[in-house]
């Protein structure tokens, strides 16, 4: 990878959902260390966007360039093992298994055993309540413990990117806060770069370096997260500063960009 190239670069990529478009030519950029948030209201893209980076979802048109190498089609084992890893929506943990059998899984493409061992502990370091319940099946525990072991799992991989799916869904104000606050540190002292899909626009903002909104599978405005905090649109419909009825999706009249 070149110095000046970004780790992820989308460019003009089209996603269909059945025969719905998802995703209209949309183009994005991740830097090595950045944490970057998609906001938009249900619907906007944002879950299909993740899907086609990890594979799950093929694109119809456009690039996915993960490290200088277009990625687009490709298997999602395959991206996996590129250091591509995805947290979905649902947390979707193995109920039946263990908290450390979760861990383990996690793993799978390693086999440098004394690393994973290191990595468990850095997991637990992070997340000390899945310590505590390390032999615990993962079914039985609460929403955001969920959403700790899903992370955590996600880290046994190594990741060179972490994509995360609504980490917010169903979760307390302080449990949401909890893990943000980790994913910050994790960004911080660990150096994971994040692509972080949230409805939450105000815990992603203040937890990101650049945001971008998306509407009906297009992106409509990006910037710095300081920025859109301040943008009076971002604040009229996902920061609160308007009746909850009237929230949702606008027209925006042309698309905003600071750099």
């Amino acid at each position: 990878m070149m110095a000046d190239q970004p780790l992820l670069e989308i460019r003009n990529l089209e996603s269909f959902y059945g025969p719905i478009m998802a995703i209209r030519g949309v183009s994005l950029k991740v830097e090595k260390g950045q944490i970057v948030t998609v906001l938009g209201a249900n619907g906007a893209g944002k879950s299909t966007l993740l899907k086609t980076i990890s594979g799950i979802m093929d694109p119809e048109k456009g690039q996915i360039i993960f490290e200088g190498e277009e990625i687009q089609g490709l298997e999602p084992h395959v991206i996996v093992k590129k250091g591509i890893v995805h947290i979905p929506e649902g947390r979707e943990v193995f109920p039946l298994l263990s908290v450390d059998e979760n861990l383990t899984l996690g793993a799978y493409t390693r086999s440098d055993s004394a690393e994973i061992a290191r990595d468990r502990q850095l997991v637990f370091d992070y997340f000390p309540i899945l310590a505590d319940r390390r032999r615990q099946e993962a079914g039985t525990l609460s929403g955001g413990q969920q959403q700790m072991l899903a992370i955590g799992r996600g880290l046994m991989l190594r990741p060179r990117i972490m994509l995360l799916d609504e980490p917010s869904l169903g979760l307390s104000p302080l449990l949401v806060q909890e893990i943000f606050d980790i994913l910050k540190r994790l960004n911080e002292d660990e150096g994971v770069t994040m692509m972080l899909v949230e409805q939450n626009a105000r815990v992603a903002l203040e937890l990101a370096d650049v945001g971008y909104v998306m509407e009906i599978g297009r992106i409509v405005m990006d910037g710095s997260a300081e920025r859109l905090m301040q943008s009076e649109d971002i604040k009229a419909f996902y920061l609160g500063h308007q009746a909850e009825g009237q929230r949702g999706e606008r027209r925006w009249k042309r698309k905003k960009t600071w750099r």
